[in-house]
């Protein structure tokens, strides 16, 4: 059974950095993509940055040069370093993976999530 579980959320000042961790147990293939997404209060969950087995990376627009997807193989833990934070930047954050090699950020194609940590970011 795969599980993934999400830590390091929490409140900082914007302008700001925060770490955010997923560990992932019982995924057992070789080629993954694994990715981290945020849902603000009465939006949709959408795509942050995403990571495949093949070491390419992909990042939403809003996030780039702010944010840095990273993937520690040997601790089996998905890294999402944020810095320069938003106050749009609060939402809830879950970490996802799929069997495929390429960085992508679609949550309908994702079938393993964790339960999600709060971000907030205060003005």
């Amino acid at each position: 059974q795969v599980q993934l579980e999400e830590f390091g959320g929490g409140s900082v000042e914007a302008g700001g950095s925060l770490t955010l961790s997923c560990v992932v147990s019982g995924y057992s293939h070789s080629d993954y993509c694994m990715g981290w997404f945020l849902q603000a209060p009465g939006k949709e969950r959408e795509g942050v940055a995403g990571i495949a087995s093949d070491g390419t990376t992909a990042y939403a627009d809003g996030v780039k040069g702010r944010f840095t997807i990273s993937i520690d193989n040997a601790k089996n833990t998905l890294y999402l370093q944020m810095n320069s934070l938003k106050p749009e930047d609060t939402a809830v954050y879950y970490c996802a993976v799929r069997r495929v090699t390429i960085a992508a950020m679609e949550p309908a194609d994702f079938a393993y999530w964790g339960q999600g940590t709060q971000v907030t970011v205060s003005s």
